[in-house]
């Protein structure tokens, strides 16, 4: 497979990718105010949140362009909290990230920025970004098909006492078109078929239970239906009959994946700054691009989309402002994949 490699702006670079080519995106942007990833042009240091989202909305315009019509775009997105305060872990001070750059006193930028709320964002205020930017696209023409929760079993601590630490995040599925190419064959997971029915008192039945009953008509597969059929008509109400064993007479091994999604967060050594699992976005790739086609990936970062692309048999596309992360994404990428069949890195064009 083919993983390109596009150094430079992302809101540039994009529109050198022809029209209708790209099966699907699946990207994480810089999320808003909480890193400095040491280059000028980057996304995520405006001076609000709004003109963040507006940022990214001229971003994923392009991506839309570069969209087949059945293309869909798989958007990662955490929140942060407005700097001031004890707003806690994941919170803000736009000044202080420019002051400290600047060589200005971080305390006193981070004390004018909390005297100073943007907009109707008070200090403290969870922002709601990835909110806002998931209507702003939806006004702008994508379809808002689904939000789906990162849940992270193992989130990073936080010392704030005033609230729960956060250990999730979202990832929105958006299409170009009102019908798209999803795959939900590719991403069924396994089916549980230990937690239906529920008997009398909402108790949870596991199949098990109905071989501890000691009839030996339980023992069987047909047995275990029966049981269970008659557990369920006692919580319910239902009728007693036998449209039940037909309809369960082939218990299924998978179902639809679901929208809250464990996936652990797996630091990258290489890397000084948050990159999403592989196993987070396999899902992302196998239902949203066919195999042999091609995955966008305007935030390309460590190189992680690239990385998965290849494995399931797609080619990819990634952008990278900072050359420095462009250069760890090949050699994560090529030590990987060795036997990658073609790897491309390409400069802007002076």
């Amino acid at each position: 497979m083919t993983v390109r490699l596009l150094i430079g702006d992302c809101r540039e670079r994009l529109r050198e990718i022809e029209a209708g080519s790209v099966h699907c995106c699946v990207t994480s942007p810089p999320y808003f105010g909480l890193r400095d990833y040491g280059v000028d042009g980057q996304i995520g240091l405006e001076e609000s949140p709004e003109e963040f989202v507006l940022e990214l909305v001229s971003v994923f315009r392009e991506v839309r362009r570069a969209l087949r019509d059945d293309g869909t775009l798989w958007l990662n997105l955490g929140d942060s909290y407005a700097g001031g305060g004890n707003g806690g872990g994941g919170s803000f001070a736009i000044d202080g990230i420019r002051g400290a750059r600047m060589g200005v006193d971080k305390n006193k930028a981070l004390r004018k920025n909390a005297r100073r709320a943007i907009g109707a964002i008070k200090p403290k205020d969870l922002i709601g970004a990835p909110w806002m930017v998931a209507f702003a696209l939806r006004a702008d023409g994508w379809y808002l098909r689904q939000e789906i929760i990162w849940h992270k079993p193992n989130p990073m601590p936080e010392s704030v006492r005033d609230r729960c630490t956060k250990a999730h995040e979202q990832i929105f599925l958006l299409s170009k078109s009102p019908i798209y190419h999803y795959d939900a064959d590719a991403i069924k997971e396994r089916a549980s078929l230990d937690t239906h029915p529920r008997g009398p008192g909402n108790k949870r039945h596991k199949m098990t239970e109905a071989r501890e009953a000691g009839d030996a008509r339980h023992q069987t597969k047909a047995g275990l239906l029966k049981y269970s059929r008659k557990l369920a008509a006692a919580a319910s109400g239902t009728k007693n009959n036998e449209s039940f064993d037909q309809a369960m007479s082939v218990m299924p091994e998978k179902r639809n994946k679901r929208s809250v999604w464990t996936v652990g967060s797996e630091p990258y050594s290489g890397a000084h700054f948050a990159t999403f699992p592989p196993a987070l976005i396999e899902p992302c790739i196998l239902a949203g691009c066919p195999a042999g086609g091609t995955v966008l990936d305007p935030f390309g970062g460590a190189g992680t989309t690239g990385l998965v692309a290849d494995r399931l048999g797609r080619h990819a596309i990634l952008c990278e402002l900072n050359p420095e992360y462009v250069a760890m994404a090949e050699r994560r990428i090529r030590a990987d994949a060795p036997m990658l069949a073609r790897l491309e890195v390409a400069e802007a064009a002076q």
